[in-house]
């Protein structure tokens, strides 16, 4: 390895692919590298990649402008790193991702590179890319109407894109009350399954809830994930509101008892309501 030239691209104040790429050589580099960056395998770094799409969604979720910018250059050096070790395992290179994608987006979207016409919704643009992925799929052996759905989604995610697949060949119902009605069956199953069933179970049961509780976010045009990001976000911010309370009286969660903390909950849930009333 030239290190003098190296060091040009590397300390260069241009933000290039070039400089991000040879920034990630030098990294895995088996002599001048980082001992961490050079242990890793796509195994041990695919957490971090699932962590860095996540906290890319967290930034847009909040409108943190700033994060995003940062966050997004986090998940691009995960594409460079996976691409680096394939590099290294004589699989593929960063430009070879790059023109996958390219040809991707080229095939999937004839009626901007291509001669047909964009005079269309972008509905039924989602089911012709819809119809073209199938093609691609039955290219590559994938035949089932469930093939190809990536394992490693949220679950959540997973349980709306299987929805969708088997929905579009019918098999789904037709209105919200009976999907209401499944999540009532299945609640009770799960109160049953509680008394009677043995842990394993309860899991399963509580599962067939999930995937139902899914499907209903599905047919009310809802994204379950997003939906309890956002969720999860008022719970953090309620709970911060009843510590706060607490620690103004001189107390602390771990000194005061449910009915306290509840009704601490249920002041800081209407002061979330007054507050919004008055934005509004």
């Amino acid at each position: 390895m030239d290190l003098s030239a190296s060091d040009a691209i590397v300390h260069s104040p241009d933000g290039t692919m070039e400089r991000l790429l040879e920034i990630m050589r030098r990294l895995r580099h088996p002599e001048k590298g980082c001992p961490w960056d050079i242990e890793q395998d796509f195994a041990t770094i695919a957490p971090y990649t699932i962590e860095e799409a996540y906290e890319v969604a967290d930034a847009i979720e909040r409108g943190a402008w700033d994060e995003l910018r940062s966050e997004l250059g986090d998940l691009l050096f995960q594409s460079v790193f996976h691409a680096q070790m394939a590099e290294e395992a004589g699989h593929f290179k960063f430009e070879d991702v790059a023109k996958a994608i390219s040809d991707k987006m080229v095939s999937r979207h004839p009626h901007v590179f291509g001669t047909e016409g964009n005079d269309f919704s972008a509905d039924t643009q989602v089911d012709r890319w819809e119809e073209v992925k199938a093609a691609e799929r039955a290219a590559k052996s994938e035949t089932r109407v469930l093939d190809g759905v990536a394992v490693g989604l949220p679950a959540l995610l997973r349980a709306v894109k299987l929805q969708k697949r088997a929905a579009r060949v019918g098999f789904d119902w037709p209105s919200t009350d009976q999907v209401i009605d499944k999540i009532i069956e299945e609640s009770r199953e799960l109160v049953e399954a509680r008394d009677t069933l043995t842990q394993d179970e309860v899991e399963e049961e509580m599962g067939d809830l999930l995937f139902v509780v899914a499907n209903l976010a599905r047919h009310l045009n809802v994204d379950p994930e997003a939906a309890l990001r956002r969720t999860n976000a008022k719970f953090i911010r309620r709970f911060n509101a009843v510590e706060d309370a607490l620690i103004a009286k001189g107390s602390s969660p771990e000194q005061s008892n449910l009915d306290e903390m509840d009704a601490l909950w249920d002041a800081a849930k209407l002061a979330e309501r007054e507050a919004k009333k008055t934005r509004l």
